[in-house]
């Protein structure tokens, strides 16, 4: 089996925190007729993203993509300056085509390739389900969206998630710069203590902060919200400086994660080694795809850590993920844009369901999915200046 070509199709995304961007999807073709799907998905950097994957394709031309070790090696070893979001997201996008490709041609699903099922489904975490729940506050900036949150609007969106069979959830109380204020802390605790009571104490709440404070102010958010028994506080602080980071969680009494902007096996192993995170979020559509987050899975395990798959992209990247969490043994929960679902299944060619809060990927070789190319027609790329469409203005 031969590649005959590589394609990648871009479509816009639903307007959510990040309206704006746009998903960006890998054909890999053969001469056997089969064809893999990939995404590498990665926000405002689309040019760059679209330009290395063309560059590795041509490269990819006439090689066996069974033979993924060897390729995602070559195309992560034998270049000049690897590494990095655009080049992780690339290779990543690859890979996750060659192994839909591979258990297409074994007529299997690919985590049954990766070894087997370890669970028969994934419990899940709603992530995108706080849209437009704010109200005008007077003497606070319109575009101060954390400061006008309204804490009964989300009570209610909370209490109607778990009404709907999800057991966990996560949101984005604290915005605003990295020294926090006195004003900045209550409004946060308001909003997670209005969903704590909404939804009682069987439910999980994700606080994810952003890496958006310093240590001093995670610090003091840290032990506010101690009282409702968070299941994780998500980057308080930056990631760049493990020994920092691993020194903040160590400080606090909350399970603290992160991992999202971190690329490879050789980018987490500091972190690992600071042994303070129990929580690990790598993203499959950007540390290497299907391959390389495995290696990290298998490296957290020897560390007794769990990984929860970070997952703010398209419909293959979630897929994906769920393969994933179904191939190990230290999956711990799959994050969801509740916002996303419907464009999930309009583009998808099977779709994705969710019962009882839990999921599993959908029944078939591969991912067991496919994206539906006309269906992409009808929600083209928007357009958008690197930097300043980004939301992150406060940061």
């Amino acid at each position: 089996m031969k590649i005959t070509g590589v394609k990648t199709f871009r479509t816009s995304t639903p307007v959510h925190k990040t309206a704006g961007t746009n998903w960006l999807f890998v054909r890999v073709d053969t001469d056997a007729g089969i064809s893999g799907w990939g995404e590498g998905s990665l926000q405002y950097k689309d040019a760059a993203l679209e330009a290395e994957i063309n560059d590795f394709g041509r490269y990819l031309m006439g090689k066996d993509p069974r033979r993924i070790e060897q390729i995602w090696t070559s195309l992560y070893r034998r270049v000049t300056w690897s590494g990095g979001a655009v080049t992780m997201s690339a290779i990543a996008a690859i890979d996750l085509a060659l192994w839909d490709i591979k258990a297409k041609a074994l007529g299997v699903p690919v985590y049954e390739l990766a070894g087997g099922p370890t669970r028969d489904s994934i419990r899940t975490y709603a992530n995108g389900w706080f849209e437009d729940l704010t109200e005008p506050t007077p003497g606070v900036p319109a575009e101060s969206v954390a400061r006008r949150a309204s804490p009964e609007k989300h009570a209610e969106a909370a209490l109607a998630l778990k009404e709907a069979g999800w057991t966990a959830l996560k949101f984005y109380p604290f915005g605003g710069p990295q020294v926090i204020t006195q004003e900045r802390i209550e409004r946060g605790v308001e909003l997670v203590r209005a969903v704590r009571e909404a939804v009682g104490p069987g439910m999980e709440i994700g606080i994810d902060v952003r890496a958006r404070l310093d240590r001093w102010s995670a610090g003091r958010v840290a032990r506010r919200l101690e009282e409702f028994d968070i299941a994780w506080l998500e980057e308080p602080v930056l990631y760049d400086n493990a020994k920092a980071f691993g020194a903040f969680a160590r400080s606090v009494n909350v399970p603290v994660s992160t991992g999202e902007q971190l690329y490879s096996r050789w980018e987490f192993e500091p972190l690992l080694e600071e042994e303070a995170v129990g929580i690990i979020q790598p993203d499959i559509c950007h540390c290497g795809g299907f391959s390389e987050i495995r290696k990290i899975a298998n490296a957290a395990e020897t560390h007794y850590v769990s990984v929860a798959p970070h997952n703010s992209n398209g419909p293959i990247s979630t897929v994906a993920s769920i393969h994933f969490d179904m191939s190990v043994q230290n999956a711990f929960m799959q994050e969801i844009f509740v916002s996303f679902l419907e464009r999930y299944n309009q583009v998808l060619t099977k779709p994705l369901v969710i019962e009882n809060g839990k999921t599993r990927p959908p029944d078939g070789p591969g991912w067991g999915t496919e994206i539906n190319e006309e269906a992409l027609a009808a929600f083209p790329p928007g357009e958008f200046l690197q930097v300043e469409s980004e939301p992150y203005l406060e940061f």
